[in-house]
């Protein structure tokens, strides 16, 4: 079990901070850009679906 006596030994993760939080950091990007590029392909999803029962 690993116990941190600060934020900064908590943030600095016994040397291998960068990386945790370069991968968290990551991750949540990589989420976020999905999430909002499934969004927008819905809408044009939903922007062709009305055109074509219009025409």
């Amino acid at each position: 079990m690993t116990v941190w006596n600060s934020f900064d030994d908590f943030l600095h993760m016994g040397g291998y901070g960068l990386y945790v939080w370069g991968a968290y950091g990551a991750c949540l990007l990589l989420m976020v850009l999905e999430a909002r590029l499934s969004a927008r392909r819905h809408a044009r999803a939903l922007q062709a679906e009305t055109l074509e029962d219009l025409a």
